[in-house]
């Protein structure tokens, strides 16, 4: 997968949440990131994937919101919301492989069954004893 071009992505930085004393009432370190899907230059069927999942960071109109707020440092906070934002695209990139129905091998069914006769046994051996 090809790396996201940076002009299809927003930044923003905002005051963090949470503690830190002073300095987080006067310093903008978080960071909140804004990729459109529908307007970016992913391919048509990465696209259809991501507008599909059901990701509380994707909003209805297509544009995934990721907020970094861990570290104290701005530019540390941009590469952690780059880091999640291509890792969901990497996510919705992933073709799942299609399930082939299969049965049970007769060998298997016979353990099981036998398994089962077993445990019956130790169950029913568990009444009360007879005078």
């Amino acid at each position: 997968m090809p790396p996201i071009p940076d002009h299809e992505i927003e930044f923003t930085a905002m005051r963090a949440s949470g503690p830190g004393g002073q300095n987080v009432h006067k310093v903008s370190s978080a960071v909140h990131l804004r990729f459109d899907i529908r307007a970016s230059s992913l391919p048509e069927e990465v696209k259809a994937r991501l507008l599909a999942m059901t990701d509380q960071r994707i909003t209805k109109d297509g544009v995934v919101v990721i907020k970094a707020q861990a570290t104290r440092s701005q530019d540390q906070n941009k590469l952690e919301a780059m880091a999640r934002l291509e890792e969901l695209v990497a996510a919705a990139a992933h073709v799942p492989k299609r399930r082939r129905a299969t049965k049970p091998t007769y060998g298997s069914r016979q353990r099981r069954l036998e398994g089962k006769s077993i445990r019956s046994g130790i169950k029913a051996g568990r009444g009360k004893v007879q005078d």
